[in-house]
């Protein structure tokens, strides 16, 4: 089936952003389907993202692809005064056998095991960040708990400095809007790309600063751990490490922040959910996997085809740009009954963390995290309620989440 982009591009108008979800549901009824004569198609249903994202013949090389990819978009720069682009390009976009070494080089950081011993931590941050909030008498889910949580925890791991912390939000924000989808239909939607080359190129020139002073004095840390691997010849490039050194810190915390406060609100306007939390530390684990469901933090993922695929009755053509829904997948009441109910209790198959090799590495810390922020909010802020319904958003159409989400409560119990 072939439609024109207007549908598809009104998920790029800001004012549908509180709401996304009556738009998915409206692509979603319409199949599997080409943008007019454009090398892309969207697919919204459950069964035909799934599908896609097992199959070999699509991967993440934005090199074969018809239409121009790249994590920024360097063809709307021109003119004398236009900045070259640091090539930087992470694991997140290459395929086998590149990604499986490069990913490879990483995973040790993120075994069930590591990941384990990081729940005490974890729990100290959470605690300390609600401490702070009891002590100052107000509180921001987003600011206050979501953003430091996730932001501390691969700080810490990579071994940058916390100090550092407000100019990486700064470029992780802005590069994080090269992850959204653009429209000829829409540009007035689009993000400068002027802005995102420089954030990228000084993100780059950050890591490389960083690598030459961990290089003379080596840490117990991830960066470390990489930097020693590509001294040894384990075939990691420079601009590899730097380039994984950013698709960590990004990936490491813009979805988990979006998957705590998402989380966080669907419990503030389900308060018999709050409650069972409140008392059944265990049940956090179902909400964070209906949240990844109903509110996912990654609205849709990207795949570039090499080779022709059929979808139902769509034909993929190598070259072609597909764009995978998972927000409207997510609700295919073929799966999920009742899609657009907030049921923690519900069996579970969401496709937020990708399936086949491209797997979210860091999807066991996301899950952490988020269940030890919720549980812990859930026990020791008594009687949150929200003072803005919806709350403002990012301006983020893939990354998901509220920019800012100000409560009233009675009071913020003391630790344990």
């Amino acid at each position: 089936m072939t439609t024109t982009g207007g549908t598809f591009a009104r998920l790029l108008d800001p004012a549908v952003r509180a709401d996304p979800y009556p738009v998915f549901e409206q692509i979603r009824r319409n199949g599997a389907v080409r943008i007019g004569e454009a090398p892309v198609v969207v697919l919204a249903g459950y069964a035909e993202c799934a599908a896609l994202l097992r199959d070999p013949g699509a991967g993440v090389e934005r090199r074969h692809a018809t239409i121009p990819m790249g994590a920024t978009p360097t063809h709307d720069l021109a003119g004398p005064h236009a900045i070259e682009l640091r090539d930087t390009v992470s694991f997140l976009f290459r395929d086998p056998p590149d990604h499986t070494r490069l990913r490879r080089l990483v995973s040790k950081a993120f075994t069930p095991s590591v990941i384990r011993r990081l729940g005490p931590r974890i729990t100290a941050i959470v605690d300390a960040a609600l401490d702070r909030a009891a002590a100052r008498g107000g509180f921001d889910l987003v600011a206050d708990l979501a953003y430091p949580l996730p932001v501390t925890v691969i700080c810490e791991l990579l071994g940058v400095p916390l100090s550092d912390e407000p100019r990486l939000r700064a470029w992780s924000s802005l590069l994080a809007r090269s992850l959204d989808p653009v429209s000829s239909s829409a540009p007035e939607f689009r993000p400068d790309a002027e802005e995102l080359v420089r954030a990228n190129n000084e993100l780059y020139d950050y890591f490389d600063e960083l690598t030459s002073t961990r290089r003379a004095a080596p840490g117990d840390d991830l960066l470390s751990g990489l930097i020693a691997a590509e001294d040894s010849g384990d075939l990691l490039t420079h601009n590899e490490l730097i380039a994984t050194c950013g698709l960590l810190l990004m990936a490491g915390h813009e979805t988990t922040v979006n998957l705590i406060a998402n989380g966080g609100l669907a419990l503030l306007r389900h308060p018999e959910h709050l409650e069972t939390l409140r008392t059944e530390p265990h049940f956090g684990a179902q909400v964070v996997e209906e949240t990844l469901r109903y509110d996912p933090p990654v609205q849709l993922i990207p795949r570039i085809v090499y080779q022709d695929i059929r979808i139902g009755e769509l034909e993929l053509r190598p070259g072609d740009l597909a764009i995978m829904l998972l927000a409207a997948a997510h609700r295919d009441p073929s799966v999920f009954p009742q899609p657009a109910r907030f049921d923690p209790y519900r069996e579970n198959k969401h496709l937020a963390f990708g399936l086949g090799p491209h797997f979210c590495l860091g999807a066991s810390l996301a899950r952490l995290e988020a269940d030890i922020a919720l549980t812990r909010f859930a026990q020791r802020v008594i009687g949150p309620r929200l003072t803005c319904d919806p709350p403002e958003y990012r301006a983020h159409v893939n990354l998901r989440g509220p920019a800012a989400m100000p409560l009233a409560y009675t009071k913020i119990l003391p630790a344990e």
